[in-house]
């Protein structure tokens, strides 16, 4: 008999759980770390877009709508046919990695709601990326160029996402691919200009180690040219009578014959 009367009570509290469980989950919300929140209130002012909410467990009023956005840096790759300066087609693989600026999540939501990536990153870098390499040759952006191209592309983007509240980190063009016959014929004009890079090379060291040679020959024969002058007879004698004196100092025994030789230099007949 108790059971019958505890069962219409159980029943009560079970739809009295169910009920209040869907009522805080529109009461309460979270935002994670990586994550910045904007609520619109429908009986208020609207979208309170300066008053972000931080990571955090929050309260709101059951008939507010919370917009709830990543603003962790991501990256997006977009693979488009582009014409170069001259018309010609050329198909780029880009990625370019991004995110929001958390304090102005709101005023992203305000013109994009929440697919701002397709609505305004994906089209503004597609057109930026045409707008910049429709300056320059295949040749340019294949090879010599293709860093400024990167950088351009770069800079002009950056500054429109910028100015709707979100942050560029970086563009890489990830690949340039050409028609076959052209990307042939910008190889190997490339390697034909390095193929003469190196000859000059190879000439201008062996003109340096000719013109070094050259110096040196000269230096040479003028350091001869002023010992020959400098070499008299008589500075020879007298270095020669300089010199056996000297000889003649040494303990061994010795005879010195001087102005004996047919230059008049001392002899020296004896060495015991």
């Amino acid at each position: 008999m108790n059971n019958r009367r505890l069962l219409p009570l159980i029943i009560v509290g079970v739809i009295a759980f169910f009920i209040l469980l869907g009522i805080s989950s529109s009461l309460f919300f979270s935002v994670n770390a990586t994550q910045r929140a904007v609520v619109f209130y429908k009986f208020g002012i609207g979208l309170d877009k300066d008053n972000i909410a931080q990571p955090g467990f929050h309260m709101k009023a059951p008939w507010n709508d919370v917009f709830v956005y990543d603003v962790q840096e991501t990256s997006q790759d977009e693979n488009m046919d582009v014409l170069d300066k001259s018309g010609l087609s050329i198909h780029v693989d880009i990625s370019v990695r991004f995110k929001p600026i958390p304090e102005k999540v709101g005023y992203i939501y305000e013109k994009f709601n929440m697919n701002y990536i397709n609505v305004l990153v994906v089209p503004e870098v597609r057109s930026t990326v045409r707008q910049v390499m429709g300056r320059f040759t295949a040749e340019e952006i294949y090879s010599t160029k293709r860093a400024e191209v990167e950088a351009t592309i770069k800079e002009e983007s950056e500054k429109i996402l910028h100015a709707n509240n979100v942050t560029m980190v970086a563009l890489l063009i990830r690949s340039i691919q050409l028609p076959d016959q052209i990307r042939i014929a910008i190889e190997s004009k490339l390697q034909q200009q390095q193929e003469a890079l190196a000859y000059q090379f190879r000439l201008d060291k062996e003109k340096s180690e000719a013109e070094r040679k050259r110096i040196a020959a000269e230096g040479e024969a003028r350091a001869n040219n002023i010992v020959n002058s400098s070499l008299s007879d008589k500075l020879l004698k007298m270095r020669g009578i300089e010199a056996t004196l000297e000889l003649s100092k040494s303990p061994n025994s010795k005879i010195v014959i001087v102005g004996s030789s047919k230059d008049g230099l001392p002899l020296i007949l004896g060495n015991n």
